[in-house]
């Protein structure tokens, strides 16, 4: 598909996808980054979907998605930021100095014990590469890539339970 016929076919549906935002939210900026974002995840396989009958129900589901995890993101990061105001208020200052210390260590001891290629995977799932990303940096599926960060995670949570909350 050309530049061109993409930028029609953008502009005819740009209406339809505005409608299909404000079912998510009310925040015009909010809707406007809610159907580019659709649309940077539908270019993906656009070429395979410009003639079909359910283009509209695809793009549907790809927004309904991206609002979604959006918003699953922004839960997590809130109950993250309250779990921190919590612990912040809790703690003087000389107990979090010896017991950040210690926790580093065991941070530290834990994910040492990763092979060196689980290792480099994690480490790059937490300075935010995406799964993609690092599947093409290691050359490998996206599935395997997926399912070593889950390992990796649950295996760090069990040599770190001592330090869950609940």
């Amino acid at each position: 598909m050309n530049n061109q016929n993409l930028n029609v076919l953008i502009n005819e549906k740009r209406s339809l996808l505005h409608h299909f935002a404000a079912k998510f939210t009310a925040d015009p900026d909010e809707k406007e980054d809610l159907i580019q974002e659709t649309w940077i995840r539908a270019l993906k396989s656009i070429d395979n979907f410009v003639q079909h009958p359910k283009l509209m129900s695809w793009l549907y589901v790809i927004m309904k998605h991206t609002y979604i995890n959006k918003y699953r993101k922004a839960k997590r990061t809130t109950e993250i930021q309250d779990q921190y105001v919590v612990l912040e208020s809790a703690n003087t200052t000389e107990l979090n100095k010896g017991i950040n210390k210690f926790m580093a260590e065991d941070i530290e001891r834990a994910m040492n014990s990763l092979t060196a290629e689980n290792y480099e995977i994690f480490r790059l799932f937490l300075d935010g590469y995406k799964y993609h990303e690092i599947a093409s940096y290691f050359d490998m599926p996206e599935g395997t890539i997926k399912t070593r960060i889950h390992m990796v995670r649950k295996k760090l949570q069990k040599q770190l339970k001592v330090y869950r909350l609940n």
